[in-house]
Parts: C-alpha cells; structure tokens; sequence
C-alpha cells in the first residue's frame, strides 16, 4: 500500500463518517417526507423543482467546479504559495456570484420554460404545472449557496481538511425535515414549505464552512480579479467537465424527463429508489473519490507517475470492496426495505413494490457509479477534461435510447436499467482509456474477484432470509460479518487497508 493510498483511506474515513451521519438524517428526512407528501401530484411537482437546482449543484458545483478547482489550486499553492492560492479562491468566487447570480434571474422568469425542459409531461396536467413552477422560483437560489460551499469544499480538502465539507448535507437534511414536520401540523403545503428549507439549507452550508476556513487563513475580503490566472486555467478545465463529471446525476434527469411520460408517482418511485442507492455511493464510494483528487493532483503534479498509476488502482478496489456487497443487500433486500423505511402515512403498498423494483435496477450500476468518482478524479489530475466528456457523450446516448425502448415494455424499471448501463459502460470505458495511458489497468483483478464471490455468496442468503418476517433485518449485521471475515481469510488486501485505517483511528 502506498502512502498516498494511506492518507486517502484515513481522509476517507473521516469523510464517510461525516457523510454516514448525514446520510442517516436523510433517510429520516425520507420517512418524514414520505409519510407527509407521500408519492403524488405535490411530491412529483417537489421532486422536480428540487432536481433542477440539484443538478446545478452536482455539475457545476461539487462536480466540475471542485474536480477542476482541486488540481489547479493545488498547483498554484505549490509554485506561487498560499496567499496566491487564496487570490485565487476569493476570484474564483466572485466568478461565481456574477454567474449565478444571472442564472438565478434568468430561472425564476423563465421557470416555466425550465419546467418543461426537465419534464415536459407535466404540460398536459395545470395543476401540476403550475405547482412545479412556483417550487422552482423557490428553489432555485440554492445554487447560489450550495455552488459557494463546493468551492469552500475545493478549499478545505486541497489543505487537508475533510470534516466541515462532509458534515454540510446535515443542514440541509435538518432544514427539510423542519420545514416538512412544520407544514404537516401546520395544515400549510408541505411542497411548498420544504421548497423554502431547501435555501434555508444552502445557507447553513455555507455557514458551516466559514470558522474552518478562517482557521486556514482565508478571509473572503482581499485581493479578488476577474481575469485571475488561476481562474482562467480553471475555466478551461471546467467547461467540458460538466458533462464528465456528473454523467450520472445527468442520467437521472433525463430519466426524470422519460418519466414524466409515464403514469403518476413515476419520478417518486425513481427518486426514492436512487435515495437508496446514494446511501452506499455517499457513504463509500464519493468519500473515496472525494479523498483521492487532492492526492492524485499532488502525486501528478510532483511528477510521481507509478505512484499516482498505484494508489488510482488500490482506491478502486477499495471501492469495489465495499459496493460490491452493497449492491448485493440493495438488490436482495428491495422490498422489505422500502416498506420498513417507507410505508406509512401516504405511501402505500403498491408505492412499496414499484419503488423496489427501481432499486433493484438501480443496484445493479452502484459499483460502476461508485468506481467512476476516483477514475474521473484521475483524468482531472491529470488536468485532461476532454477525455471524460466524450465518454459521457457516449453514455448519454446509450442511456437515452436504451431508457426509451425499455419504459415501452417495463415502465419506470426500463429508465433505472438504462442509468445502470449507461453507468457500467462509463466505468469501463474511463478504466481502458486510463489503463492505456498509464500502463496499469485501474483494476486490482484478484481482490475483486474475491470481492465478487463473497458479495453473491451473501447476496443469496440475504435474498432466502426475507422468506421471514424481520428476521431478514436482524440477520443484516451477521452478511456484514461474513463479507469481512471471509475477506479476512482470503486476505484481501483492501480489508487489511480499512483495519489498518480502523486501529489508527482508535
């Protein structure tokens, strides 16, 4: 194991921990949500309004914004020192305001158009429409707040400090379970007060971060340029990363669009069904790609080739060690879990069995979703944004017609499948065209072989264990156990990198 492979396992500890107590929170947000707005006309409109501004956020805020920034502020520390690493961050922000800004102006009047683009089957319902619109111009203002905490994150994680980005999602969890429980008892539109905590949120984000980077020495009042160096090469990064960098977030959406087609409760079953999924990806899989870029950008940039080409390779497997198993429970436990976490209040049975269904489809791409975080994270050190993007091109395509021709046959389950595939091909398209640039395939074959042999042996029990009642539950721990143990005796050299991590961490 290298020493960068070292730091990023212990930074992405601290980051799955983080993430692990927000991730919790949102799943009670998820039970309250369900229970209050339920899988109708209100949710479906809610869940639209709030893709769009979360879409921004995934491509030009914790996307391409801090994969592009990440890389190019670590080089401007390294070659002029901090405070021209602080110019830039401060330029980097005022870029940010003037953008938008505009943007968020441009959105509330045109809200309507920006509807349609996104789920043009909502056109044919008023009520929805108009509901969906009012959410929007609600909503949107988030970017602003949530754009400026991706670049505190860029910030913090470039110095070292993982905590403070990784804690941020808690505030808004605590925003829209406030806002929902306040609406409910209230007799007031859940949709619409849950549309008011979703700024809330943004801006307790971005509260958050400020104490941390204060104890780093930035202080947002200094020198600030438009045409920043710094800015500028960043820039060129980013433009093409908006579509490399969020592929899948972007498949959701285009998903959504198909969906809007399809009967009511649709979006509702794929976006609770992907809350599921973000579980394990935002636990494990973002927190090691998150941990990766700023090591990889320093190895690349020191000029540390072999190092940078072993500690890629030892991070995707650590990946895999711990989404194969994921995927495993998510595809086998489907359905008791939606109805133990879900059906209560307006979610019903028939919500239960649809929204299992989409999870299942889901779970099935959640490895190659979580391997193409650090895989990207390697292109962007590298500071090659091209590459990505046409992959992504490519993945759009295919998750656009396959997502077509499948919803004719299967409905919602069709879209899922396709974000999957699209997902898969990817992964393997990054991990060849990577393999071939550094001359070591990003792919530790003998640990995930392992990985994979563990995972079905437990994914098989999991599946027979929901023949009885809660029992399926209670044996969860025990899956846990074996996956480690057997890993353990087959000495995977991943699960000897998280003990390592663990015992360091006592």
């Amino acid at each position: 194991m290298t020493a960068e492979s070292s730091k990023i396992v212990r930074n992405a500890s601290v980051v799955a921990g983080a993430t692990l107590l927000s991730r919790v929170l949102g799943f009670v947000r998820d039970l309250i949500v369900a229970f209050a707005l339920g899988a109708g006309l209100p949710a479906d409109a809610f869940f639209v309004a709030f893709r769009i501004p979360n879409l921004l956020r995934r491509l030009f805020g914790e996307g391409s914004l801090t994969m592009a920034f990440v890389p190019v502020f670590s080089r401007v520390h390294k070659e002029h020192g901090e405070g021209a690493a602080f110019e830039m961050a401060r330029s980097t922000m005022l870029w940010l305001l003037i953008i938008l800004g505009a943007l968020t102006v441009l959105a509330i009047v045109g809200a309507k158009y920006l509807v349609l683009l996104i789920a043009p089957g909502f056109g044919a319902n008023p009520e929805l429409m108009s509901l969906t619109v009012d959410l929007v111009r609600i909503c949107f203002p988030y970017v602003i707040f949530i754009c400026g905490v991706a670049l505190c994150m860029g910030i913090l994680n470039s110095m070292g400090h993982f905590l403070a980005p990784a804690l941020a999602p808690c505030m808004l969890n605590t925003a829209l379970i406030g806002a929902a429980l306040t609406a409910y008892y209230t007799g007031n539109s859940v949709a619409m007060f849950m549309a008011w905590g979703v700024v809330l949120g943004g801006l307790l984000q971005w509260m958050l971060q400020q104490p941390y980077l204060k104890r780093m020495g930035l202080h947002w009042r200094g020198k600030a340029e438009l045409n920043n160096p710094g800015v500028k090469r960043m820039g060129r990064l980013m433009l093409p990363t908006v579509l490399g960098a969020a592929v899948y977030q972007i498949n959701v959406v285009l998903g959504t669009l198909l969906a809007s087609f399809l009967p009511v409760g649709s979006v509702s079953y794929l976006y609770y069904a992907d809350r599921l999924v973000q579980f394990p990806l935002g636990v494990f899989g973002i927190a090691v790609g998150t941990a990766a870029l700023p090591s990889l950008s320093r190895l690349y940039v020191e000029g540390q080739y072999d190092e940078f080409s072993q500690t890629l390779k030892q991070s995707v497997g650590l990946i895999l060690f711990i989404s194969l198993p994921a995927m495993a429970g998510l595809v086998s436990l489907a359905e008791p879990l939606i109805g133990l976490l879900f059906q209560r209040g307006a979610f019903d049975a028939q919500a239960v069995t649809s929204t299992a269904q989409a999870l299942m489809a889901y779970g099935v791409g959640l490895p190659f979703i979580a391997m193409s975080r650090p895989l990207v994270s390697a292109f962007y050190a590298q500071e090659d944004t091209r590459t990505p993007v046409k992959v992504a091109i490519i993945c759009l395509i295919i998750n656009v017609c396959v997502g077509y021709l499948l919803m004719q046959h299967i409905g919602h389950v069709g879209l899922a499948l396709a974000v999957s595939l699209s997902s898969m091909v990817n992964c393997l398209l990054l991990a060849v065209i990577m393999g071939q640039r550094t001359g070591l395939f990003p792919l530790p074959a003998a640990s995930v072989a392992k990985s994979v042999i563990l995972s079905a042996l437990v994914g098989l029990g999991a599946w027979y264990s929901t023949r009885y009642e809660i029992l399926w539950f209670a044996l969860i721990p025990v899956w846990v156990a074996i996956y480690g143990g057997g890993s353990i005796l087959l000495k995977s050299e991943d699960a000897r990198m998280l003990i390592g991590a663990l015992r360091r961490k006592i």
